[in-house]
């Protein structure tokens, strides 16, 4: 998970050396992204308990069908998504976001959208393997994609080793590229191991089961919305510091990029509860989903104590990865973006809990296949409680960014102690009745 997070972290670096308004300019291109990446990725998450569920009971027929059609309906949503994009973008200038930001946003998205299909795609993979509790495979294809990322930024935003200088547009370039090696690698060894072969080959994809796409888009689309509603949130925080001028919006992409990378580790506790909590609903043993899941609520909450500590005492330098302080023609829009950014990393320390607990009680509850009543819980918590404060405080009081953060930090608390009382509540009933007729 952190893979992912971990090829923005590299684009944002290598552009940030271009100046503060190609900087901007991917965090808004990439707003973009991020909206139509969270709905791919939520919705492949249903793949990941139907097959652990069958996993557990030793049911292969059950596990492939739920892949097959996990995987179909996935390359659907994909197609419709960069569609989507392409249509979207010219709500840009329609957004009162600077102009010469839009206008170097807008090559770099072209090209970053074509990358949301493969990338779709190796999830469902990604989300399949974990189910069989394979996820050392995902990782894998995920680091060579981030090596390949890294030598292509290299070659195509600074013109090295005989290519051309390309700017923002080579960014895209290895973006694309390695998103298409990520998942053709990870089809590879997934065909290699014993275990995932017979899944992975002889897929007729458009042999379907109205009742099993039923199931699956029952189970996705909920998860879909949970994704969705909070990274627009995020999104918005984007869109809100653009209003604010470029510097506040790239301050706001530095504090993003590096809270996204704590939240991706924390994405990845979420997976082993909704893995694990998805194999003890299979056999039914409701005592053991509960020890398992708070144990992850422990260690990942323990983890995240740590990341908030290392953010409080590197605020101040971590900002200075992005920029390029060499710059005298910068010096003072860098200097006012790592200020912002330090101040908006105090926030990020102090919501490291709220969004650890929130994400891991997600993935425990999808593990039990309980997707409805979280979805609701997400959308009041992030835009009923947290956008109307960021958006007040931001644009109408003197908080400004920090009045941004403050919302979303309101909306991951709200989330995360709704969401673990729902786990809570909804586990205790089941172990204590021994049945799962208990969810309604």
């Amino acid at each position: 998970m952190l893979g992912h997070t971990v090829v923005a972290f590299v684009d944002n670096i290598m552009v940030g050396q271009l100046g503060t308004a190609e900087l901007a300019a991917v965090s808004l291109g990439n707003s973009f992204m991020f909206i139509a990446m969270s709905l791919g990725i939520g919705f492949s998450t249903a793949i990941t308990p139907l097959i652990a569920e069958a996993d557990a009971e030793g049911n292969f027929e059950k596990g492939k069908s739920s892949f097959k059609h996990g995987l179909f309906l996935c390359a659907i949503l994909a197609a419709f998504l960069v569609a989507g994009v392409f249509f979207a973008k010219p709500l840009m200038y329609a957004m009162k976001q600077p102009v010469s930001v839009v206008d170097l946003a807008l090559p770099y998205l072209n090209l970053v959208t074509v990358s949301l299909f493969p990338l779709i795609i190796f999830q469902a993979f990604k989300q399949f393997s974990d189910g069989l509790s394979l996820t050392r495979y995902p990782m894998y294809a995920t680091v060579v994609a981030n090596v390949v990322n890294v030598v292509l930024n290299y070659m195509f935003i600074f013109g090295k080793w005989g290519a051309p200088e390309l700017g923002m547009i080579g960014a895209a370039i290895g973006t694309l590229v390695s998103r298409v090696i990520m998942v053709l690698y990870l089809w590879f060894l997934l065909y290699r191991k014993e275990k995932s072969k017979p899944y992975v080959t002889s897929i007729k994809l458009f042999t379907l089961s109205k009742a099993m796409l039923k199931k699956v888009f029952n189970l996705g689309f909920p998860s879909a919305l949970q994704m969705f509603f909070e990274v627009a949130i995020f999104t918005a925080a984007i869109w809100l510091s653009g209003i604010l001028g470029k510097n506040p919006q790239a301050a706001n992409q530095i504090a993003l990029n590096l809270s996204s990378m704590t939240f991706m580790v924390a994405m990845g506790f979420s997976v082993a509860a909704m893995i694990r909590v998805g194999n003890q609903k299979g056999l039914q043993r409701f005592d053991e989903l509960r020890r398992i899941a708070f144990s992850i609520f422990l260690l990942s909450t323990i983890l995240a104590v740590v990341f908030a500590i290392f953010f409080l005492l590197f605020r101040e330098l971590l900002p200075g990865l992005y920029l390029n302080y060499d710059n005298p023609l910068e010096l003072m829009d860098n200097t006012e973006v790592a200020t912002t950014a330090a101040t908006l990393l105090l926030v990020a320390a102090v919501f490291q809990i709220s969004d650890t607990v929130q994400v891991v009680a997600l993935g425990a509850l999808r593990g039990m296949q309980d997707v409805k009543i979280p979805t609701i819980i997400t959308f009041v918590a992030y835009w009923v409680v947290g956008f109307p404060i960021m958006y007040y405080l931001g644009l109408f009081t003197d908080y400004g960014s920090m009045g941004i953060w403050i919302g979303l930090l309101a909306g991951l608390t709200v989330s995360g102690a709704l969401l673990f009382l729902r786990f809570h509540s909804l586990s205790k009933k089941l172990a204590n009745s021994g049945t799962l007729k208990s969810i309604s």
